[in-house]
């Protein structure tokens, strides 16, 4: 009887430890779907001579805490678009001539160039330029829109944007098509405590919610090992997501939490005053950016940031009074109208 039991134990003992092999063996072969899992491989960092020049652009355009403003052009860019006046990087500009306490942003502001066209102009206009050497495309043309090569040009920039963070450089990204009209950093560096804020095509009201709508036209992120690592992470997810552009991966891992699993501390714009065309700004007296965005050519964003531009004047002016029940923005009729044509390019 005591023999029969003990074969029993034995045989239970032995099923158990069977079970349990079968079980960590399972664990090892389909790890936990978390984002510090994914294999980050490195990337192909820049040469010793790419990193100086690339460090010393950064100093000579950075400013206290070794921050500086970043936007990315090419030739699309700064050429006159069916030979009219003026480009999206003269109305860029533009911005910070007519804005409040902007024009001293432009001394802080490094233009990356990713051709050799838009890197001519930049240093023409005696600006802080750094001439992206790319390699793998080439991207001076306008692309298509979530064609291959603007989903490349796209994922490019984050590789680019990661590396200033390495190199311990706090930034605000820009997109060219963002109209600068009053200085950002008066609101944005009142919350120093903050990894990255990110601005939104549609604000939900709360700051703080990840249900916002995000948008990678404009952000500003701090360096830190955080978010080098959300970065990281980012760029290596661009393997696993075949025809999506980078925001919308982004989008997704913050859905799925990867600002838990970072600990990051992250703010949602609010609309009213970093605003654009998907969500009208309504009180201009708050305003501090407009960004042509929801739009789909570059010819349409051209010309509505213009009356953009001629709106804010005549409210300088005086022409209009203040208050969001009087000034009115003009309506962004070329933007809506550019989602009709056959041919959609740069978003």
């Amino acid at each position: 009887m005591d023999y029969t039991k003990n074969s029993i134990s034995t045989i239970a003992i032995i099923f158990l430890l069977l079970v349990g092999f079968i079980y960590i063996s399972t664990l090892s072969t389909f790890p936990p779907k978390t984002f510090f899992s994914l294999q980050i491989n490195p990337t192909n960092s820049p040469t010793g001579m790419e990193k100086y020049e690339l460090e010393e652009a950064l100093k000579k355009a950075s400013m206290a805490e070794k921050t500086v403003i970043i936007t990315v052009i090419n030739k699309a860019y700064v050429e006159l678009y069916n030979g009219e006046y003026p480009s999206m990087f003269d109305l860029f500009l533009e911005g910070f001539w007519e804005g409040e306490s902007t024009r001293v942003l432009l001394e802080h502001l490094l233009v990356v160039a990713v051709d050799q066209t838009a890197y001519e102009r930049c240093k023409f206009r005696r600006l802080h330029c750094y001439r992206l050497v790319t390699g793998d495309g080439d991207f001076a043309g306008e692309k298509i829109y979530m064609s291959e090569e603007f989903i490349k040009m796209m994922w490019r920039r984050t590789r680019f944007l990661m590396e200033v963070l390495k190199l311990g450089y706090n930034f605000i990204f820009t997109d060219t098509d963002v109209m600068w009209l009053r200085n950002p950093f008066l609101l944005l560096n009142k919350t120093k405590n903050l990894d990255l804020q990110m601005s939104t095509d549609r604000f939900n009201g709360d700051s703080f919610s990840y249900s916002n709508s995000i948008n990678t036209g404009f952000y500003y992120v701090r360096s830190n090992r955080k978010t080098i690592t959300l970065f990281e992470i980012w760029y290596a997810m661009r393997r696993n997501s075949k025809g999506m552009k980078e925001q919308d991966v982004l989008a997704k891992m913050l859905r799925e939490g990867v600002n838990k699993e970072l600990h990051l501390r992250m703010k949602f714009l609010d609309t009213l005053r970093f605003g654009g065309f998907c969500s009208n700004n309504k009180d201009v007296t708050l305003v501090m950016t407009v960004h042509a965005n929801c739009c789909r050519t570059i010819e349409a964003k051209v010309a509505d940031l213009k009356n953009v531009l001629v709106d804010w004047k005549r409210f300088k002016e005086g022409h209009v009074a203040a208050g969001k029940n009087r000034f009115k923005w003009s309506k962004h009729i070329s933007c809506n109208n550019s989602w009709h044509v056959r041919k959609p390019t740069l978003s």
